[in-house]
């Protein structure tokens, strides 16, 4: 039997960055929302038994006519009012996660996720506790200081760029964002939240296609992927 699962997809981000004025969720990707096509993404997930969109007030209702649309009543869904950052639209969508083994959290704007990553991450979590995916580093990185000076070149071999859907056992993050919220930490991602808690974290090798729509070229590549059949 599958594990059973909950997928969180926090969606209160701004569309700053995208220099629009609709939240990047919900900007059109071909015929639908970029959300729309993310949700589309999990939907044949065995073990899937919840979805919680975490989403900016004035979007709820778009949200869930959204989530009406996509999944139905196939598989139970809520959207919930996000925060004022990605941290604290996800702590607000755990405290309505069902009674589920894993818990996965994903970009709403990464949606050409493919089927297989997302089971290899849920595969690797029900071993590990932890499972998130990314790709080698192709660049040379370097530390900077705040005069941005560098101060160090680190092995390129151990630096990897991190994607979602990131994966956890539900008692593992749950202890991870109450901790944190403890102690007034924040993360630059869920995984780092959990690093926190002191608990491994197994990297999933990922691919290029994973792409998060941010900038308005983003937005260029995803409508050539959306058209591309070796992408679908």
């Amino acid at each position: 039997m599958a594990t059973s699962k909950t997928l969180i997809i926090p969606a209160a981000g701004s569309g700053t960055r995208m220099q629009r004025e609709r939240a990047k969720p919900f900007i059109e990707l071909g015929s639908q929302p970029i959300l729309a096509h993310t949700i589309q993404r999990f939907l044949s997930l065995a073990g899937l038994s919840q979805i919680l969109i975490a989403a900016a007030a004035e979007y709820i209702q778009e949200c869930s006519d959204i989530l009406q649309e996509v999944v139905g009543n196939s598989i139970s869904w809520q959207c919930v009012e996000g925060g004022a950052e990605r941290q604290d639209s996800i702590n607000n969508a755990l405290q309505h996660v069902a009674d589920v083994d894993l818990v996965l959290v994903h970009d709403a704007v990464r949606p050409f996720v493919n089927a297989d990553l997302i089971e290899a991450c849920c595969r690797q979590a029900e071993r590990t506790g932890a499972a998130i995916p990314g790709i080698p580093s192709k660049d040379t990185l370097k530390k900077i200081d705040d005069d941005r000076l560098v101060q160090q070149t680190p092995d390129r071999k151990y630096m990897w760029q991190v994607q979602t859907p990131q994966v956890f056992k539900k008692e593992i993050l749950v202890k991870a964002y109450a901790r944190a919220a403890q102690e007034k930490y924040v993360g630059t991602d869920d995984a780092s939240l959990v690093e926190w808690l002191g608990k491994p974290v197994k990297m999933v090798k990922s691919d290029t296609r994973n792409i998060k729509i941010t900038y308005p070229q983003d937005l260029k590549l995803a409508n050539l992927l959306l058209n591309d059949k070796a992408f679908s």
